[in-house]
């Protein structure tokens, strides 16, 4: 409860005081308001986005793509208002109205980073790829292994508990297969792999040593759960799901939160800063701008979960400067808003696969194979490069037709499937780098007049190398498996394009070199917890959002333990 003088505590402050403030309300946010609140805690959950509310603001869930204006293509109007999220093939005409509108949220780039953004309750949850795959020891030893970055303070057995409590809940499909470098996890019924994919599968797995290509690891139900239904299989999760089929914050965790009578939830509400108190060398509280009115507001709490996304978790940090931290709140380490992270792909390799022509598949999944790491485990060790990489590989049968056709001609020859079609998409871990991080720019100021984020992140030899690779390897599995008409995308993607940022509030064991310890949280200020991208000391080369829900139910369960003996 804050005590310090600066802030009177009257009536309006005590209806503006809770047990916890939680910001931000994607994957982490929304983990970290119910595992509060079901914990018993009054929890606020703020957001600088307009609420969306489950089902009932998912305006373009059933519509077909000549039922859309421009038939589901971006407008020139829409480009120039969203220059940044355009870049990223994911943002459409269907699902415009989640993202951020770029002009009116201008950052800094020093090298091009692609920030895409969500600007709703619910954040990117409404708009993640979805693949879950858990971090093996191989990822949380890497660091101290070949001497890049700092060594995490946990290891997989911290956090295995963990990875199976919040998949219980999350609903994840796939199959167990044993694999050391890719642990199992509690999973449901995985969707079939088709025709295609199964002789890409045998090919690839028979003919190389230690390569696995698995079903695809994915937060979409294929049995129902608790007030969810199963996934349909219509491949429109982007646009927000009536069935709650795939895990989003909207269809899961507000809900569950809800349940709980313990959840106030604010939309509009930007975070500037976390209020300090320099006696108690605690934080009392946070200071929002009410992005409608543009008035400010002060709430208080006596644990903060920081989830606001990596960039804008940092971005708020270094906007909390006191005596205390003049640098920013808790980084006595100067190192908030260092060593962002994201992962590299653009590798796309695509084969014709002849044959099979009397196979065809059912459904539109929203999952496919998946080829862990195979290099630089094993005995697979590459010369000049750490680290490793993944693929996810489709096989689909699309429809075509020749030119010139048109009426019953056309017509038919669309009803004719094509033949097999079968793309490589590889995806590669990032170093950490001091110096790629988030800085504030006081010559740049926002619509709020505070100094905009600036990004300086670039990806160097080590991520160059590592996709040259990727594509020569992907290349080579097209070849042996047979595949004709090989095509090559090889440009690699700029930072922030993979939706993966995250690094720039590492967690480790020393308050010299790292802001958050073993329990996400921080070093220097107890009472501040941060669980989303922020935290993480090194990238993996997996989908992280899985392990950001494990180390927010961790970190709660921790926090309210840590409140019980008055730790805090």
């Amino acid at each position: 409860m804050p005590g310090d003088s600066l802030y009177i505590n009257n009536k309006a402050t005590k209806q503006n005081t809770y047990d916890a403030i939680v910001v931000g309300s994607g994957i982490s946010g929304g983990w970290a308001a119910k595992e509060l609140c079901e914990k018993g805690l009054k929890v606020l959950l703020l957001d600088r986005g307009r609420n969306v509310e489950h089902i009932k603001d998912y305006p373009t869930a059933s519509m077909s793509n000549w039922e859309f204006a421009h038939r589901n293509q971006l407008t020139q109007e829409q480009k120039l208002s969203h220059p940044i999220q355009s870049r990223h093939f994911s943002f459409r005409e269907d699902n415009a109205h989640f993202y951020i509108n770029d002009l009116a949220n201008p950052y800094v780039e020093h090298n091009r980073y692609d920030w895409i953004r969500g600007d709703v309750v619910g954040g990117r949850s409404l708009l993640w790829g979805r693949a879950c795959y858990r971090w093996s020891d191989v990822e949380f030893e890497s660091n101290l292994k070949d001497g890049h970055g700092i060594d995490w303070p946990i290891r997989y057995n911290d956090l295995a508990p963990w990875y199976s409590y919040v998949e219980k809940f999350t609903g994840i499909s796939g199959n167990k297969d044993g694999l050391p470098h890719l642990p199992d996890g509690e999973f449901q019924p995985p969707f079939d792999i088709n025709a295609g994919e199964r002789y890409m599968k045998q090919q690839i797995e028979s003919k190389f040593k230690n390569r696995y290509a698995v079903h695809g690891r994915t937060a979409n139900l294929t049995q129902p759960v608790k007030g969810r239904g199963q996934c349909q299989a219509r491949n429109l999760c982007h646009r927000g799901c009536p069935f709650g089929a795939y895990f989003s914050t909207n269809a899961s965790t507000i809900p569950a939160a809800y349940a709980t009578g313990n959840l106030t939830v604010r939309p509009y509400s930007l975070v500037n800063t976390i209020l300090y108190d320099e006696q108690k060398q605690k934080a009392t509280g946070v200071e929002i701008i009410d992005t409608q009115t543009k008035q400010t507001e002060q709430f208080y709490a006596r644990i903060i979960f920081l989830n606001a996304s990596t960039i804008a978790s940092a971005a708020i940090l270094l906007h909390s400067t006191s005596n205390r931290f003049p640098n920013g709140l808790g980084n006595g380490s100067d190192q908030v808003g260092r060593n962002l992270m994201d992962h590299h792909k653009g590798v796309i390799v695509n084969g014709t696969l002849e044959g099979l022509e009397d196979l065809y598949y059912y459904g539109r999944r929203p999952a496919q194979l998946y080829i862990p790491r195979f290099r630089n485990i094993f005995d697979d060790k590459a010369d000049d490069f750490v680290r490793g990489y993944h693929y996810f590989l489709s096989a689909t049968r699309p429809r075509t037709a020749a030119e010139g056709l048109i009426g019953e001609e056309l017509k038919e020859a669309l009803s004719v499937p094509g033949p097999w079609q079968v793309s490589f998409n590889g995806y590669g871990e990032c170093l950490p780098y001091a110096d790629n991080r988030v800085t504030l720019d006081k010559t740049k100021t926002d619509v709020f007049g505070r100094p905009q984020v600036a990004i300086d992140c670039t990806f160097r030899e080590n991520e160059q190398r590592m996709h040259a690779d990727m594509v020569e390897r992907a290349k080579e599995m097209a070849e042996v498996a047979g595949l004709t008409n090989i095509k090559v995308t090889e440009k690699i993607s700029a930072p922030g394009n993979a939706n993966h940022e995250m690094g720039t509030m590492r967690m480790g064991r020393d308050a010299k070199t790292a802001v958050l310890n073993a329990f996400n949280q921080m070093h220097e200020v107890p009472n501040v917890f941060v669980t989303d991208g922020s935290c993480m000391t090194s990238s993996s080369y997996v989908n992280p959002s899985v392990t950001y829900m494990a180390l927010t139910a961790r970190a709660c369960d921790y926090a309210v333990n840590e409140l019980k003996k008055m730790n805090l």
